[in-house]
Parts: structure tokens; C-alpha cells; sequence
């Protein structure tokens, strides 16, 4: 018996599955576009129970379908969409239009989706209210939905007489003050506001309230007639409240009650359909080159996630939706749906309990004028998964051949547009302002000039670290001997990394040398100053990435509730951590948090974090919700992409490419935060090594484990908007790993690629370990200023010269982390503790922890190593205008391109008064 592959790849080879894949292909690309008017039915691939290997039989039948919609460049030649989904509650007919709208097909215009958008938008802010809220009134939908429309109008191409008034008028009257500027004011507004948002919304209410009197309109109406209001007088907008009112209560509900499940069905009923209406048999062209011309169907793979994992009711749903909506559209035809995974006896029941069928039965119904109403169910045999399968070939939709009529429209329309050009030309000469496309920080890339690679000495610098803590804790213990009053604090740190390479992704060493250099301040200080407390540092590892957090918060409070009998050294008056977001540390200030327990935060910076705990911890650096803000101006208003057309010119980004990993509580808040901020289109990319999604976040367009999948899927959509900047908001080691796949590949590193990202990226960054990227403009940001920028305070310098001589005393070889932050901010935070533990001991000498609450509820002010360090009284928040840098890595040196904030003191070193792209975070 031959030995079966070690990884059997390619769709299943049972019998008729040469059937089915010849006719799917045809599906999708009919040679006659005749046959799109076809609608075929669900199809439900079910791969059976799989046990272990049931994720690996989704993904290598989603993968082989997949192959089908690209070319051998990896290009689309199909519109299509991986429907997934993170968690239950979400409505997938959004992330379908959305993944409809990723990597379009060249030569083929798409569909606008015009009655969808409108629709999807009134849905999300619906949703998005506070519970208890009542409806929000058909003028704040229509405002919503509009304001939507002019943010993504190249991506729903639409909109363009309305935009064209909206940058006209701008957001305000022409400032002239009397009875003429109020009826100035009127009138423009009146043009630029008024009537575009009226007549946007007669043209909606045509569309999908009343009925059509023409075939070629048998579309229209579709939502009046739906809701039994087509002759009524209602607008859409105004239907759309009356939905409000209705759903918000249930939506008030838990999420596991009836009632709530019942109003998530029906908004999803109400997208699909709107969906499948917009994606009906297009008309073909004619004279007008801008008419969509798909002759492809578009196709909408959903993986079927395991019964007990988060999203598997939001599959169901939709895809119950789908079949229910299918055959009550106005124009049948629509896209083909294919499920691939095990259907819950629960979705089968919804569905009719469809009898299965095999391949051989299952592919004519995909090519049949009218196909039965069922799904088309094929169960897979478990023994078609343990060898190789067949290889899906690509589909080759036909291309339109321009018409003699088709030319001499388009031939016209460009020499009108020439004179336009040339006009715009001549201003622009004569009076016209200036465009810079000066590059933000210059045109350099990461390998431009840098030197080799660092060595880092993991075991040796970290045993460095923690040494110095011992001694310094030595000197503490001889200070209590002189019965000093000396008190205990505990730093929460993850395992020590195991390797060099390892360590390159962990800010551990440099947080341990930050706080062992402000205990050595505080010992110096301390030998002159007896109102000073010395200070145990107590570090506890917390397993790898923080794992067992909760577990040894946990026991932290236990040992607290039993130190009464306990030498006076040995109180513990608070807690320095966490230095990442992760669920484990959120988990674990809410343990702290109970106990009443001080804790100051280093560098961990989801929001998140600060509503886990809101009584006994205070962030450190600015939050999340900050760091997008301005990383979103940034990127959306300086010139930091490189153009097209030179790579010595820089234009701002039009699109972003957001990397995230959706189980990671860093990842998914920055990139969830960003994408709100971000005024363009924004695809976001599941990316995670060990396979692991979690919920919440953006709308995600897909999900990978593989470095290169993502390569290929990033390098499409550059193709498609080269004006993008990739926004990575993932981990380190997986943007290593996306790196490396980037060299091997090499399609499209040809051109300079922007990457701008958090503060993760900094450790790794400044290793050296991307010197070889030639491709790579690396923006990150930071909590400090380089200590040779100009800017820096004197307090950043003299810390980096005491961090330097600290360096060399302690260890050997070159240091990669001389300009990271994590040392100053550990410092600082440390500095912050310290502080309220003195001004407890002032006001009570048994410096209880609740006195110590009170000082830092009080506020803490002073300058430090990462700038001007100052808390708000009562506020338990990251310091006032905290300090918030970005850097672009320049050979072995980042330099800051961009400062925000208190990096010194003074009135003017604030985010609102600091310009662009600061002012954002105002």
C-alpha cells in the first residue's frame, strides 16, 4: 500500500467530483453570459467530524474552490469572498460585500451595490447604539449613511456629483458675518449640504420603495414591497427608524435570548436580500464604458466553523438567511454559496432537512435554468482527505472587446478631458499652490546603509538585569538593618525567552534594566534622604507570554491578606505590570483590582486594559485609542507612500492594509481603533502563526496562518491600490516571519512598501534583523525620543548616558536597545510608584496601600526619562499628554519623524497644540 503524503493538499477525489469542479468552473465563468441569469443553490461541502484535523479539511477544501477565482499570478479573474466570522453576533453579509470589493478582477468593472451600502450603514449605526437608547430618528441614519458614502466613494463608485459639493462647501458657512452672511450661509448650504443629502435620498427611496414601471426597473421597490410600503410616502430613511424602534429592544437583551437572536435574523435577512439584489444578472455595457460589465458570478465560500467555536451562529445565520432570501429576490440570479464544514443538525433542520446527494448529482443542479429550491448537501468520505485530491484549475471569465462605438465614447470623453487637464494645468502654473511630495523622514529604506546584524546575548544580559536587582535589593536590606522603614514591590514579568532569536521579540531585558536603574537612583537618593522608602523588587515570572497571569495575581493576593504577621520589609505596597495586552494580564488587574492593590502599568496599551481595572491601575503610556488616532493622521495626511511613478517622491495613503491577530488583545484593539480613524478603505488581515482567531475587532477580509498567503494576498491588493500604507498591528515574530516571506517570494517587492505599526515592532526593529529588507520604509512608533534628536529633554539624555554606562558595566557585546523606550518607561513607572509609596509614608508611616491609592488618585507630576510624567487627580488614566513618538528605522538608528505630547515641559507640548498629526489625539 503506498504511503499516503504527509500533507495531502487539492479538493477531494471522490466519484463525480471531476463533474463537479468542471461544472463549478463553469459556474462561475459560463461561456455564455446567458447563463449567469442561472441561479444555483447552496452548496454544503460537509467534510464530516474530522476530530483533530477538522480545521485542516475546511481549509484545504476552501483553499482548492479558492484556486479557482485566480489566475497564475494570483490575481483575481472572479469576484469572491471568504465569508467568516469571529465571534456570534456578527451579520456576514457584511464581511461578503466587503470581500466582494478585495482584489477586483482587472477588466471587469464590479458591482456598486447601490441599494446594499445604504442599507448595511443604517444597520451598523443602529447596532452601535447604547442600550436602552430609542430610535435614532431617519435624519441621523441618512447623516451616517451619507457621511459612509463620501469616505469610501472610490470604493462604491457613487457619489461623485454629491462629493464634488461636499468639498465645495466644506463643512461651513462662508464666513460673513450680518443678514448677508445668513442668507449667504443659507444658500450654501442649501447647495452643498441640503440638496446633495435630498437628492441622494429621493434616488434611494426610488430605488428601493417603490415599484419599477419599467422591465428594465423589475429590481426596484424590493424593500417597500417587502415591508408592505410601497405606496406609502415613507422614505427609506424613515423605514429604516421604524426598524430601529422595533429591533433596539431586542437588541437591549442578552445575546443568548430569543428575542435578540430573532433581531439579528431578521437585519441579516434584510442585508442579504438587499445583497443578492444588488448582485442580480448585470446589464451588459453598450455605449456607456463605466456599466458594469461582470461576466463572472461572484462566488462566496463560508467555512462552517466547529460546533462549540465563537462564529458558528453568525455562519448559521447567514447562511439560513440565504437560502431563505434566495428565491424571493425580484431578479433571481445572484451569487454561488458554497459551505464547507460540518452542518449542525440545528442548521439542517432550518434548511428543510435536504437529502444528501453525491458529486455526480450535486454539479448538474449548479448549471440547471431552474434549479430545486433545497441546498445541494455532499457529505465527504474521511478517506478522500487522506491522499492527494484534484488540482481545481483556474477560471478564465471572457473580457469584453471593445466596441467602434465603445472607442469613440471613450476617445471623445478623453479629449474633453484633456482640455479640462490642460486648463487645470495652466492654473496651476500661473497661481495654482505647490504640492510637495517630499517623503516623510526621506526615501530610505531599513537597509540603506546599515551595518550587521547584532548579536544578542539572551541568557547573559537577562542574568545581567536581574543581578543588578539582587544587589540593588542587598543594599535595601542593609538600609532596613539601619530600621529604615522599607517596603516591597512586585514586578510582573513573562518567562524569560529561551534563544536569541526569541529575545529580539521581547522587551524584557530592557524593562529589567530600566527597573533596576531607578532602584539604584532611589538607593543613591535614599543613603542622604530619610523621608525616602527604599524599595524590594520582587520579580515574578508569569509563565510564557504572560500566561499564568491571573493564576499569580492570584496568589499575590492571597500572600496580602496574610502578611499581618509578616517583617515590615516584606508589605507589599504595590505592583509594577503588565508590559503587554493580552487577556491573561487583563484578566489579571481585575484581580488586583478587587484586592485594592496599586499597580502602574508599563507598556501595555489597549484601552481594554484600563476598563479591567478602574480603581487600583494606572496606565502608563498613552493608550491605543491615542496611538491610532495619530497613526491614522499620519499616514492619511503626510507623504509617506511611496508614488508609482518615482520612489524618490511620497504621497499620503488612500488605503490602508491592516494586519491584525484577532486573538490577541493588542492586536485586535489597535487595529479595531485604527480602522475607525482611518478615513480610507481599510482590509483587514487575520494573520496568526499558531492558528488562533479570536472575536471582536474590524470586520476581518481574511484569515491566514501561513506567511505566505499573506504575502500573496498583501501583494494583490498593492497591485490594486499601489496608495496603500500597511498598517501592522500583529506581533513582532509574525511580522519577522511576513518579512522573510516577502524576500522569498519577491513579487512585489520591486517597488518600496510602507509599513507603519505599534510599539511591538520596537525591540525587533533595532536589532538589525530587517538590515537586509531593501524594500521595507519602516514607520513605528515609540514612548521616548532618540537621545540625539534636538527635541529630547535633558532628563532623556542624562538617562540614556546612565543606561549606557549601565550597559557597558553589566554586560558584553553591542546593545540593540539604546534608543528602545521600554527602559525609560519602566523607569519612569517605577519613578511613578516610588513616588506615591514616599508621599504615603509622609502622611502615615505605615505606609498602607490604601494611602498609597490616595497618592496616586492625588497625582503624580515630575520630568523623566520618557518626558514630562504628569497624572490627572481622580483620573485613572495614562499620564496628561503622554509622551508618543514615531520612528522610521534608518540603517542601525531610528530617527523620529513625528514627536507628540509632554516630551518636555511647557504649555506648547500639547497634542492639540503640536499640529499634524499630533492634533488627532486632541
Amino acid at each position: 500500500m503506498p504511503t499516503p503524503p504527509l500533507t495531502a493538499s487539492g479538493f477531494p477525489d471522490e466519484e463525480g467530483a471531476d463533474d463537479f469542479v468542471r461544472m463549478f468552473r463553469q459556474a462561475l465563468a459560463p461561456a455564455e453570459r446567458e447563463s449567469l441569469a442561472y441561479t444555483p443553490p447552496l452548496v454544503i461541502l460537509d467534510v464530516g467530524d474530522g476530530g483533530a484535523e477538522y480545521d485542516a479539511r475546511v481549509r484545504r477544501v476552501v483553499d482548492a474552490l479558492e484556486r479557482a477565482s485566480r489566475n497564475d499570478q494570483d490575481r483575481q479573474t472572479v469576484p469572491h469572498a471568504l465569508v467568516t466570522a469571529s465571534k456570534d453576533s456578527e451579520l456576514l453579509s457584511g464581511t461578503a460585500a466587503r470581500g466582494l470589493f478585495f482584489g477586483l478582477p482587472k477588466n471587469m468593472t464590479p458591482d456598486r451595490l447601490p441599494g446594499f451600502w445604504p442599507l448595511s450603514d443604517s444597520v451598523s449605526y443602529i447596532r452601535a447604539l447604547d442600550q436602552g437608547t430609542t430610535a435614532p430618528g431617519s435624519h441621523a441614519l441618512r447623516e451616517h449613511a451619507y457621511e459612509q458614502l463620501r469616505l469610501n466613494r472610490r470604493q462604491r463608485r457613487e457619489g461623485g456629483p454629491q462629493a464634488f459639493l461636499w468639498a465645495l462647501g466644506g463643512g461651513d458657512a462662508p464666513p460673513v458675518g450680518g443678514l448677508r452672511g445668513w442668507l449667504l450661509g443659507s444658500l450654501w448650504h442649501g447647495i452643498t449640504r441640503t440638496l446633495p443629502r435630498w437628492r441622494w435620498e429621493l434616488r434611494k427611496t426610488r430605488r428601493l420603495m417603490r415599484p419599477g414601471r419599467l422591465a428594465r426597473r423589475r429590481r426596484q421597490g424590493w424593500l417597500g414591497e417587502a415591508l408592505g410600503m410601497a405606496e406609502g410616502s415613507e422614505t427609506m430613511f424613515e423605514v429604516m427608524d421604524e426598524v430601529a424602534d422595533r429591533q433596539l429592544r431586542r437588541m437591549a437583551l442578552p445575546e443568548d435570548h430569543p428575542r435578540h437572536q430573532e433581531s439579528l435574523y431578521a437585519l441579516e435577512r434584510l442585508l442579504t436580500r438587499a445583497l443578492l439584489e444588488d448582485l442580480a444578472d448585470p446589464p451588459v455595457g453598450h455605449r456607456r464604458p463605466r456599466r458594469r460589465r461582470r461576466t463572472a458570478r461572484p462566488l462566496l465560500l463560508v467555512p462552517i466553523p466547529r460546533e462549540d467555536a465563537p462564529g458558528v451562529a453568525a455562519v448559521e445565520r447567514f447562511l439560513r438567511a440565504f437560502h431563505e432570501e434566495r428565491g424571493h429576490t425580484a431578479s433571481r440570479p445572484g451569487p454561488l454559496v458554497v459551505a464547507v464544514g460540518r452542518p449542525s443538525p440545528r442548521l439542517l433542520t432550518a434548511l428543510g432537512n435536504p437529502t444528501a446527494i453525491g458529486f455526480g448529482q450535486a454539479g448538474p443542479l449548479l448549471q440547471q435554468p431552474q434549479p430545486p429550491t433545497g441546498p445541494a448537501l455532499v457529505k465527504l468520505q474521511d478517506e478522500s482527505f487522506e491522499r492527494d485530491g484534484i488540482v481545481v484549475r483556474h477560471c478564465l471569465p471572457r473580457l469584453f472587446r471593445i466596441s467602434g462605438r465603445t472607442v469613440a465614447t471613450t476617445a471623445v470623453t478623453g479629449v474633453s478631458l484633456f482640455s479640462i487637464l490642460l486648463g487645470v494645468g495652466a492654473w496651476q502654473i500661473l497661481g495654482g499652490p505647490d504640492v510637495s511630495y517630499e517623503c516623510v523622514g526621506g526615501t530610505r529604506t531599513v537597509a540603506e546603509d546599515a551595518g550587521a546584524r547584532i548579536t544578542v546575548h539572551a541568557t547573559e544580559w537577562y542574568q545581567a538585569a536581574r543581578g543588578q536587582i539582587d544587589r540593588q535589593n542587598k543594599r535595601v536590606m542593609d538600609n532596613y538593618a539601619q530600621h529604615r522603614t522599607v517596603r516591597t514591590v512586585v514586578a510582573f514579568v513573562s518567562d524569560p525567552p529561551v534563544g536569541e532569536d526569541a529575545i529580539r521579540f521581547d522587551g524584557l531585558i530592557p524593562e529589567l534594566r530600566g527597573i533596576a536603574l531607578w532602584q539604584q537612583d532611589l538607593n543613591d537618593q535614599a543613603a542622604n534622604d530619610p523621608s525616602l522608602v527604599p524599595l524590594l523588587v520582587d520579580v515574578r515570572t508569569t509563565g510564557e507570554l504572560f500566561g499564568n497571569a491571573e493564576a499569580k495575581a492570584e496568589d499575590l493576593v492571597r500572600e496580602v491578606r496574610g502578611e499581618a504577621g509578616q517583617p515590615a520589609y516584606k508589605r507589599i505596597v504595590g505592583v509594577l505590570g503588565f508590559a503587554q495586552s493580552r487577556e491573561s494580564t487583563q484578566a489579571a488587574l481585575k484581580v488586583l483590582d478587587r484586592a485594592r492593590i496599586p499597580v502602574i502599568g508599563t507598556t501595555a496599551t489597549a484601552d481594554e486594559m484600563q476598563t479591567a481595572a478602574r480603581t487600583s491601575y494606572w496606565p502608563f503610556t498613552p493608550s491605543n485609542s491615542t496611538e491610532a488616532a495619530i497613526e491614522a493622521a499620519f499616514a492619511n495626511r503626510e507623504n509617506i507612500v511611496a508614488r508609482q511613478s518615482s520612489e524618490t517622491q511620497c504621497t499620503p495613503a488612500q488605503h490602508a492594509i491592516v494586519i491584525e491577530s484577532s486573538a490577541d488583545l493588542y492586536s485586535r484593539s489597535l487595529a479595531d481603533k485604527f480602522t475607525d480613524d482611518f478615513p480610507g478603505t481599510e482590509p483587514v488581515f487575520d494573520y496568526n502563526q499558531e492558528n488562533q482567531y479570536g472575536g471582536g475587532g474590524p470586520p476581518v477580509t481574511m484569515r491566514t496562518s501561513s506567511a505566505d498567503t499573506l504575502t500573496k494576498q498583501l501583494c494583490t491588493a498593492l497591485r490594486k491600490q499601489p496608495d496603500s500604507v500597511v498598517y501592522w498591528s500583529a506581533r513582532a515574530k509574525d511580522f519577522s516571519a511576513f518579512a522573510n516571506a516577502m524576500d522569498r517570494s519577491g513579487t512585489c517587492t520591486d517597488h518600496d512598501i510602507t509599513v507603519l505599526g505599534g510599539n511591538e515592532l520596537t525591540n525587533v526593529a533595532q536589532t538589525g534583523v530587517f538590515a537586509n529588507k531593501e524594500w521595507l520604509r519602516l514607520y513605528y512608533s515609540a514612548h521616548r525620543l532618540p537621545s540625539a534628536d534636538r527635541r529630547a529633554s535633558t532628563k532623556t539624555g542624562q538617562f540614556v548616558r546612565e543606561y549606557t554606562n549601565f550597559v557597558k558595566e553589566t554586560t558584553t557585546g553591542a546593545d540593540p536597545w539604546q534608543q528602545d523606550g521600554h527602559s525609560a518607561v519602566s523607569y519612569d513607572a517605577f519613578h511613578v510608584l516610588s513616588q506615591a509609596v514616599i508621599e504615603a509614608y509622609q502622611a502615615d508611616p505605615t505606609v498602607d496601600r490604601a494611602n498609597v491609592l490616595h497618592s496616586l488618585q492625588d497625582g503624580i507630576t515630575f520630568d523623566g526619562a520618557t518626558g514630562y510624567v504628569s497624572y490627572g487627580a481622580d483620573v485613572n488614566a495614562p499620564p496628561v499628554d503622554k509622551t508618543l513618538v514615531l520612528l522610521q528605522q534608518v540603517a542601525d538608528q531610528p530617527e523620529a519623524v513625528v514627536a507628540c505630547g509632554a516630551y518636555k515641559q511647557g504649555a506648547g507640548y500639547q497634542y492639540q497644540k503640536q499640529g499634524v498629526p499630533c492634533d488627532a489625539a486632541g
